[in-house]
């Protein structure tokens, strides 16, 4: 018993010493404060925090670092990085546990607190769960994945609905030191082979079945079917999410079971700040999806850090993200932020218009929620039908609502601040990326009385110095100027590479504009200094906040046999933000387009998902292509969005002829569709 005591009485001291160190610096700060104060008020505000950040961001954030984590080792290197090689490394020397910083600190000193709102499927069928049940939880799902072989270093897939088992599934894993993917649980099983595949995943975690807007989603047949082109997969743990009986396969390990057999104590793995925490898989212009790979101490301090400025979060704030834990969304700002920064977090698992379009607002009334994160898609969706929906529930708790996934367009910010938000609410216009980790541009923080311009996400974040280009590499000064977003300096929540291709994400991010981050968005900045996103700059769709490289489509089309040839462009929608418009060649004297048409579309959906299926499939002779065989896709987009009057310079295009072709095959298809 000495030893323990022992241990314990020096704990004890240090912490003693640790208060009295805290004390006289409150003390030297109050007389400090008292005594002159407006320079130190000044370097307080988020004006002053934006300063000290450009000045020096590798003490800004090295500082912060030291106050809003919990180390095993302290740091000795703040930040090292080369853009030319695509290198950022941030916390050098700097050992801890992103599952300990979550869960086991706020267990520690408020085990009762709410962690986690379960809001599922069915309205007022919500589960709390408090931090100590989800520190237990974790660390039994930790336990159960060391017992089958999983071991630090290792991949492991998560393809599971929004629940409290997920969320446990992927600090399970960071708590053991394993790199966590997580899967969006509506992606087919194709998708999810080439997720696993590409990542050599180790194990699946997964659901037997998944209930969404009041339908059943089939997740163990498809990781079935998916496993089944996984030779590195060994093991399958399988929730049970519904009643419907599991049908066990060899490798299958009923994963509740397991979970009550073993401890529910498990030593957190102590990992280095540039061990991999997770990666995430995004779609490019180019190419199979990346599998973006994010770093333990950085991405965590910018998810912790963005999450209580932007949103201006208190410690008893029922924070309500409703995105998907597949996205990179799902992570920052329903796990890993909220978790971090000790608050409330809910998990929804349902749809906007389930069963009917008041959930959100329903929810918004009896969980209480204060801050309200959604897509620009969804409420464009909601408010369609009208204000009566909004304006029966009770949303007094809100005090700030936010907007994530592409830019929000002026009816639908207006609606979010007028109607939903009674015009008390700020809105937080936010714009980042699964690369950036975390939030990079957005209207707080500031003064409160600063202005918020509609629809304009405005501000950089704390250390974001961001610069337009224009065509030739230039940077662009000063404002009214349009041009390619970049950005100048590294940021703690950056992603590091993409796994197994570090050249990929040389060229993908730092070759066309070298010595900058290249965001592949376009921007235009007002002579205010505020930024608006204007677009993508490459071939990527946004379909409902969620990105998808045109050319996964072309792939996926590609492989008709009556197809030899397809072109995928966006086309804007009223709902969705954008769509797929596709243009196809097929080969001489093919029977029935209709049905070529309608096999497409089950193909693109078989293979990537049912929102990635083209709303649009138009049947050309040709496409435009240049002498050396490139499809000019942007004169497609000139073509279905009116712009045939300015077609730009097509000196490249092999036979101009094929514009009036591609136009004559739109017109009719237009004739035949009223409602285009």
């Amino acid at each position: 018993m000495a030893a323990p005591t022992t241990r314990l009485f020096f704990c004890l001291r240090r912490q003693e010493r640790r208060l009295i160190s805290w004390r006289r610096l409150w003390g030297s700060f109050r007389a400090s404060f008292s005594s002159s104060s407006s320079s130190l008020r000044r370097e307080l505000s988020p004006g002053g925090m934006r300063e000290r950040a450009g000045r020096d961001p590798g003490l800004f954030w090295g500082s912060l670092a030291r106050e809003e984590l919990l180390w095993e080792a302290p740091h000795h290197t703040d930040c090292q990085w080369d853009f030319a090689r695509g290198t950022a490394r941030w916390f050098l020397g700097g050992r801890l546990n992103v599952a300990v910083n979550c869960l086991d600190r706020h267990a520690q000193h408020s085990p009762d607190r709410v962690a986690l709102i379960w809001e599922k499927d069915e309205p007022g069928t919500e589960e709390k769960v408090t931090y100590r049940e989800l520190l237990d939880m974790t660390c039994r799902l930790a336990n159960t994945l060391k017992k089958n072989g999983i071991k630090k270093g290792d991949r492991v897939a998560i393809y599971m609905p929004v629940s409290p088992l997920a969320v446990a599934a992927m600090l399970a894993c960071a708590r053991i030191g394993v790199v966590h993917t997580v899967v969006f649980a509506g992606f087919s099983a194709e998708s999810l082979a080439g997720r696993i595949n590409d990542s050599e995943c180790k194990a699946v975690i997964t659901c037997n079945q998944g209930l969404r807007g009041g339908r059943i989603i089939e997740l163990k047949k498809t990781v079935d079917e998916a496993v089944k082109k996984c030779p590195s997969i060994k093991r399958v743990f399988v929730a049970q999410r519904t009643t419907s009986k599991i049908h066990m396969r060899s490798h299958d390990v009923l994963l509740e079971e397991e979970m009550a057999k073993v401890s529910s104590i498990c030593p957190p793995e102590i990992m280095d700040s540039e061990d991999m925490l997770f990666m995430l898989y995004t779609s490019g212009s180019t190419g199979k999806p990346k599998g973006i790979v994010h770093t333990q101490a950085g991405y965590l301090l910018y998810a912790a850090i963005t999450h209580k400025h932007v949103f201006d979060l208190k410690q008893d704030d029922i924070f309500g993200c409703v995105a998907d834990i597949g996205w990179i969304t799902g992570h920052s700002y329903v796990v890993y932020g909220p978790l971090c920064n000790g608050c409330t977090t809910v998990l929804f698992e349902s749809t906007p218009v389930y069963p009917d379009p008041g959930r959100y607002w329903e929810t918004v009334e009896r969980l209480k929620i204060n801050q309200f994160y959604c897509a620009p898609t969804a409420l464009r969706l909601l408010l369609k039908y009208g204000d009566e929906y909004v304006k029966k529930y009770d949303r007094s708790s809100l005090t700030i609502l936010g907007s994530v996934g592409e830019p929000i367009n002026h009816e639908a910010w207006q609606w979010f601040y007028d109607v939903v938000g009674d015009g008390r609410c700020t809105v937080v216009d936010t714009w980042w990326q699964t690369e950036t980790g975390g939030i990079c541009i957005a209207p707080r923080p500031s003064e409160k009385e600063a202005e918020i311009i509609p629809a304009i996400a405005m501000r950089p974040f704390y250390g974001i110095n961001p610069v337009l280009m224009d065509e030739k590499g230039n940077i662009l000064e000063g404002g009214d100027v349009s041009g390619a977003l970049c950005i100048a300096q590294p940021w703690p929540g950056m992603a590091r590479t993409i796994y197994g291709d570090h050249q990929r994400f040389i060229e993908a991010y730092f070759k066309t504009y070298p010595g900058y981050y290249f965001t592949g968005d376009s921007a235009y900045r007002t002579k205010e200094g505020y930024y608006q996103i204007t677009g993508r700059m490459d071939d990527v769709l946004n379909i409902s906040g969620h990105r998808l490289g045109t050319a996964e489509i072309e792939d996926a089309m590609d492989e008709h046999p009556a197809v030899p040839e397809t072109a995928v462009i966006s086309y804007p929608h009223d709902i969705k933000g954008e769509v797929a418009f596709a243009f196809i060649v097929l080969k001489e004297h093919t029977a029935h387009p209709e049905v070529v048409t309608k096999e497409l579309r089950e193909i693109v959906a078989s293979k990537i998902a049912k929102y990635a299926v083209p709303d649009h499939v138009l049947v050309v002779k040709r496409l435009p292509k240049t002498r050396s065989g490139k499809i000019m896709r942007r004169l497609l987009r000139r073509i279905v969005t009116g712009g045939v009057n300015d077609m730009g310079d097509i000196t490249t295009l092999d036979d101009p002829s094929v514009i009036a072709e591609i136009l004559d095959a739109f017109e009719n298809y237009k004739a035949k569709h009223p409602t285009f």
